[in-house]
């Protein structure tokens, strides 16, 4: 890396020419960027040939269902139902991929496992109906990630900025304690 003082011509090299900026605000707000040149020949893509799986081929359909409460999610397994009840054609791998990638994932989940259509539907209805099923797992999610907050104000700027604010604002020393006390 090295700093440039004057233009110079940008001659290709044995591997891509980059080029970075960074800018340091007065305010604080500082802004980083890396440019590359892009590659003259895209490189291939390599693309993976699924086979469909046939229903009824002996392979697991996982349907998976979210909700804040057990009750809610047994109205989600009971809704589901009804609106698949009234599509014969649908798709059990369609049903999973469309669960699995365009609902929340909220805290109550289960999931609902089956061979084929009629197995699933079966499972659902059961569970639904606030029976324990051997095609139906449920669970809670657990939140373990950790928080941390940081008051770090322009310290490199003003040394001691921090602590002349929790001694002059009663309301960021209250909500500094707050959250000591919550870490400690």
């Amino acid at each position: 890396v090295s700093l440039l003082t004057q233009a110079r011509p940008w001659e290709p090299a044995d591997r891509p020419r980059r080029a970075a900026v960074s800018s340091f605000g007065i305010s604080g707000t500082n802004a980083h960027i890396i440019i590359e040149e892009p590659e003259t020949e895209p490189a291939p893509v390599a693309v993976a040939v699924v086979e469909p799986v046939a229903e009824g081929a002996g392979r697991p359909a996982l349907w998976p269902l979210s909700a804040s409460g057990l009750p809610a999610l047994r109205a989600q397994a009971a809704r589901l139902r009804d609106l698949l009840a009234g599509q014969p054609d649908s798709d059990p791998l369609a049903v999973a991929h469309a669960l699995a990638t365009t609902r929340a994932a909220l805290s109550h989940r289960a999931v609902v496992v089956g061979t084929d259509r009629t197995e699933l539907l079966t499972a659902l209805d059961a569970f639904a109906q606030g029976d324990d099923v051997a095609g139906v797992r449920t669970g809670v999610a657990r939140h373990s990630g950790r928080l941390a907050a940081v008051f770090s104000g322009q310290g490199s700027q003003r040394v001691g900025m921090g602590r002349e604010l929790y001694a002059a604002q009663p309301g960021y020393a209250a909500a500094f304690d707050e959250v000591c006390a919550a870490l400690d």
